[in-house]
């Protein structure tokens, strides 16, 4: 009976601890590229490698909530914890929005998005 048990508890112990993202010494910056879109009905953020190769995660504010005053809060919080579980460190942010008369609504968004990704 005992046999049994221990067997199982010794399975437990040998799985292996999964890391993710890239191996780094301590104090070092692990960069990503934020693509934000900030569109007059949704918030599009998209954060890459550098290279620009990778989606390590893409978030539009639709996704998450209905309400317009919150879709770039909760998306760019919901960035955030997946940048951190990653290991990203740092963000080099690229910023594109429509053109025209209503900038000043867009402006809001991005702010939102910039200050929730500190």
């Amino acid at each position: 009976m005992f046999g049994k048990l221990s067997r199982k508890i010794l399975k437990k112990e040998e799985q292996a601890v999964v890391t993710l993202g890239p191996q780094v010494r301590e104090g070092e910056n692990v960069f990503g590229g934020a693509h934000i879109f900030p569109s007059f009905n949704d918030t599009f953020v998209h954060v890459t490698d550098l290279s620009g190769r990778e989606t390590i995660v893409k978030i539009t504010g639709g996704m998450r909530v209905k309400a317009d005053r919150d879709e770039a809060m909760i998306a760019a919080q919901d960035v955030a914890e997946r940048c951190k579980q990653v290991g990203i460190t740092a963000l080099h942010v690229k910023l594109r929005a429509t053109g025209g008369t209503k900038i000043r609504a867009l402006e809001l968004r991005r702010r939102f998005v910039l200050f929730h990704l500190k």
